[in-house]
């Protein structure tokens, strides 16, 4: 097992994800923290066509970002040559600093650890779900993604703010009510709150992550709405620890699966999903038929960067695999000393 310390290259976008319906919407209304609009019908990610914007508007960017492409492809080739990754698994630090205004927004030790063993479970592939996998699908699952995750230091704040906006991210600074990122050059930091606001001010969010092209900078890493922390007492329909799982793709090179932008029916970078138009919510049922440029296509929704319900999610797929260990591999744009 090997310890990942992130390198540090420059900007990149956030990924933010909305929440779909909450079961108990009754329990989570009645705590003070929380404003009363947070709940919404929805699992959203405005961030992939917000990354999209942007690299048309900067060319330097673009070219960060077609480099980070040119080396995954070339890893890719690598790993079909058996010239990587040829033993093992890297190891990822995780920092949780969990700024919280009601003692139930306090999460436990053990919703942390619980999260933790999700995070393992799903990428290694020991999810006890993974067993559901259509058979039109087996051969391209992702199996063990050889990246794992261990907590190293868990850090609190009591805060008299009840929501925090994602685009200034105001809870990753102690200047501003936060809490300082721990060294995120070499950990992953998860940054949990009480209420997470779009730019508007408007909640619901359930989190966001930034992509590798931000590595090391101050901002860098996850915000989750305490809700979706673990198992134990998360809010329902997003009670599996899979926000995390989701957002975690996102740290890792993995946007969506209809591409950068929700009018869907673009590259995810990985030739073994699906085309899709768009987002799958809820838990549909398989086969689930959808259509891009005049052809119908069978939906791989079940897929942890889909935006189905956490119960309805529960693989990678084998591209998805090879573009997360390109960034964690040695010329990777989050790899460093190991």
């Amino acid at each position: 097992m090997k310890n990942l310390l992130f390198g540090a290259l420059l900007l990149s976008f956030m990924s933010a994800c909305n929440s779909d319906s909450i079961s108990n919407q009754e329990e989570a209304s009645q705590d003070p923290g929380i404003p009363s609009g947070m709940l919404t019908s929805k699992r959203s990610c405005p961030s992939d066509a917000m990354r999209e914007e942007a690299l048309k508007n900067d060319p330097e960017l673009r070219a960060r970002f077609n480099a980070n492409e040119l080396q995954s492809e070339k890893f890719s080739q690598d790993l079909r040559m058996g010239k990587v990754l040829a033993d093992g698994t890297v190891e990822i630090p995780v920092v949780f600093n969990v700024i919280y205004n009601t003692a139930a927004q306090n999460i436990s030790d053990a919703r942390i650890a619980e999260q933790i063993a999700v995070l393992n479970a799903d990428y290694g592939a020991t999810n006890s779900d993974v067993s559901n996998t259509p058979a039109a699908f087996q051969s391209s699952t992702a199996g063990d993604v050889k990246i794992r995750f261990k907590l190293v230091a868990t850090n609190r704040k009591q805060s008299t703010k009840t929501g925090w906006k994602s685009n200034l991210n105001e809870m990753k600074k102690t200047s501003t009510g936060g809490i300082n990122p721990t060294d995120n050059t070499k950990n992953m930091n998860i940054w949990v709150v009480n209420s997470i606001l779009d730019q508007n001010g408007q909640s619901g969010t359930l989190g966001y992550a930034y992509y590798p092209e931000s590595a090391g900078l101050w901002y860098d890493g996850l915000v989750i709405g305490y809700q979706f922390i673990g198992k134990t007492g998360a809010s329902a329909p997003f009670n599996l620890g899979r926000t995390v799982t989701h957002e975690v793709g996102h740290y890792l090179n993995l946007p969506h699966l209809w591409g950068s932008s929700d009018a869907g029916c673009q590259t995810d970078y990985s030739n073994d999903t699906p085309t899709s138009p768009g987002p799958n919510y809820g838990t549909p049922s398989y086969p689930l038929n959808r259509v891009c440029g005049g052809v119908s296509r069978s939906q791989m929704f079940m897929n942890y960067m889909d935006y189905v319900d956490d119960k309805a999610m529960f693989m990678f797929s084998a591209n998805q695999k090879t573009r997360m260990q390109a960034v964690v591999s040695a010329s990777g744009p989050r790899a460093g000393l190991r």
